[in-house]
């Protein structure tokens, strides 16, 4: 397996935004469905990316070099559980927004949602703004090991229904590689 370079850049203010060249893909998603697990998936690494029990941990922006695709990956902080205070969630939307505003080569945005639990709104919020912005949208069901075949079955079909003309949803899982070469190949065909 390809290992990538580790950590490039973490940003906690948006006026510490990197320039960068290179493509890039923003990795999107509620806190604890597994992003810093993609990450090192697809990194090849087990530790590119902090892994926590605790919702909520990322509260950067963080960078990784994927050699393979030649572009960043940067790691959003996550949305739904976290614990903290107005002022601080209102300190990442800030960042998040001057991210998407700023990047001159996002290339796409993976929308990583929990294959085993029901659609949700936060999730379709962030697929609609992407969507009105013209970004490209890679879903990724999360957590597809721990779902029977008829329940992998049921979260595609629903997320296929709402994504419609965007790339099909496909199954991943960061325990087992279950979609590592299709996503990296989506990414591929984007930043190319």
């Amino acid at each position: 397996m390809h290992s990538d370079q580790i950590l490039h850049h973490t940003i906690y203010s948006p006026d510490k935004l990197p320039r960068l060249a290179e493509p890039q893909f923003a990795a999107a998603g509620r806190s604890n469905v597994g992003k810093s697990s993609l990450i090192n998936c697809l990194a090849g690494r087990k530790k590119a990316a902090r892994t926590s029990a605790t919702p909520g941990k990322t509260r950067s922006l963080n960078y990784y070099w994927l050699a393979s695709i030649r572009s960043y990956l940067v790691d959003l902080p996550g949305y739904g559980y976290a614990k903290c205070s107005k002022q601080e969630r209102q300190q990442w939307a800030e960042l998040v927004d001057r991210f998407f505003a700023d990047c001159r080569d996002l290339r796409g945005v993976i929308l990583l949602v929990d294959a085993r639990i029901a659609v949700q709104d936060s999730d379709i919020e962030l697929l609609r703004f992407m969507q009105a912005k013209g970004i490209p949208v890679l879903t990724a069901l999360t957590k597809a090991d721990k779902c029977s075949m008829s329940d992998r079955q049921r979260a595609l079909n629903a997320w296929q229904a709402i994504l419609q003309t965007e790339m099909p949803a496909l199954l991943f899982s960061a325990k087992t590689g279950l979609g590592r070469k299709r996503l990296l190949q989506q990414l591929a065909e984007l930043s190319a």
